[in-house]
């Protein structure tokens, strides 16, 4: 049984005193606050944590600069009125409507482009800049968002690490990759969401945050079911919260439709079914279906079995360019089994990242070329709201270890698409 709103916060309220106890203190009372909220530590750890990502970003536009980045010309089209572009043509991932070429991507990968072709600034390095304008923000809140879910102490700055660099957030973040943009999008959205709903969870901002993230990634519009239905139970104003909770979600819904039905004619057409594909593997599985239960089994291979392959020269390893294993990518994430299911926050977060999985192992592609299981992104924060619930009984030495081994294997993971495919 979800737990109710008021309960909830003063569990929240709790874990809040029992980590920032009240001291007496000369110091002006909003700088008292300031300070109780935001340490030297924190700050130390926020600082190193934006160094990682520039430092990151460098490595990645080193190796493997910028090149035409189709997204930026599509958005130099939209600015003059044209949801098309002849420069599309023949691109992966292009749709031919009568002679016109579109992209199907979703509504929130290509809105940050728009300043950047009005203003014409940063070129060279936009696309980049662009991914770290999501991705560092989303790894600033992994530390919040640890501690919302009940991590204490050092135990958060390990879970936070995790999340920042030990999870694919990294990797979707440095490459300047459309593609990338969408899950770095997504996840900023739903840690937003979920730090919102352990707080105060006021329906109008968790409807709109879970709208956001759809429109960036659509499979995590799924989540809104559990957590809306934990968020009106037993709650005296359900009818008004219901509705202030579902307007957004229903706006986010109709926006995305009419960009569908701006391109290809129908509100419920994204382009994927009839887009250019390149690869012949791709081809050959989405004939089976866009989303297949046929699909699965090599999906399940991708997420949780595929291994390296060794190489004649550095770095040695070769992962495929379809995925690679979770377990071998970011082991910690089995210490989201640490939460249980028996607590009501634990089993509305499996619930949701659950349900939230199924279109990902249904769809025809995981995402491609990648380190790892890119899509599982989509599910991945709510796996690390319940890492932090289960942090307070089982966190020491192997779940740091696997944490370590994860913040290693994406390191790796951004010298190898950097370095071997750049």
């Amino acid at each position: 049984m979800p737990v109710p709103a008021g309960e909830a916060g003063a569990e929240l309220d709790a874990r809040s005193l029992y980590f920032h106890p009240m001291q007496t203190s000369t110091v002006a009372p909003s700088r008292a606050r300031f300070r109780d909220r935001f340490s030297r530590a924190d700050l130390i750890f926020s600082t190193a944590l934006v160094a990682g990502y520039v430092v990151a970003t460098l490595i990645a536009l080193h190796l493997r600069p910028e090149g035409v980045d189709r997204m930026m010309t599509l958005a130099e089209r939209v600015i003059s009125g044209h949801l098309d572009s002849p420069g599309l043509a023949g691109t992966v991932d292009s749709v031919n409507v009568d002679g016109r070429y579109y992209l199907a991507v979703g509504p929130l990968q290509l809105l940050p482009y728009l300043p950047f072709a009005l203003l014409h600034v940063f070129n060279g390095f936009t696309t980049h800049l662009i991914g770290l304008l999501f991705g560092i923000p989303a790894a600033l809140l992994a530390l919040p968002l640890a501690r919302a879910y009940g991590a204490l102490g050092k135990t958060a700055y390990w879970i936070a690490a995790f999340a920042a660099f030990g999870s694919l957030l990294l990797y979707v973040s440095v490459f300047g990759d459309f593609y990338y943009l969408a899950q770095a999008e997504s996840f900023l959205a739903l840690s937003l969401f979920l730090i919102e709903f352990a707080g105060r969870r006021r329906p109008a901002l968790l409807g709109a945050l879970i709208a956001l993230s759809f429109l960036a990634r659509p499979t995590t519009i799924l989540a809104a079911a559990p957590f809306g239905l934990a968020l009106l139970w037993r709650r005296r104003d359900a009818v008004l919260s219901a509705i202030a909770f579902g307007l957004p979600v229903a706006i986010g819904l109709a926006l995305y439709g009419w960009f569908n039905w701006a391109r290809f004619g129908s509100p419920l057409d994204a382009g994927y079914a009839h887009s250019f594909l390149s690869e012949p593997s791709l081809v050959a599985r989405r004939q089976l279906g866009l989303f297949s239960i046929q699909q699965v089994p090599e999906n399940l291979r991708l997420a949780l079995l595929a291994g390296f392959e060794t190489r004649s020269r550095f770095p040695w390893l070769s992962p495929s360019q379809y995925g690679l294993s979770m377990l071998l990518v970011s082991p910690a994430l089995v210490t989201a089994a640490w939460a249980g299911f028996r607590g009501s926050t634990a089993r509305v977060l499996w619930i949701a990242a659950a349900i939230v999985a199924v279109p990902v192992f249904l769809y025809y592609g995981g995402g491609y070329v990648q380190y790892g299981f890119r899509y599982s992104l989509d599910f991945t924060p709510f796996l690390i709201a319940l890492m932090a619930l289960g942090s307070e009984r089982w966190f020491g030495k192997p779940e740091r270890l696997l944490i370590a081994f994860s913040v290693v294997s994406v390191a790796f993971g951004v010298i190898w698409h950097a370095r071997v495919l750049g």
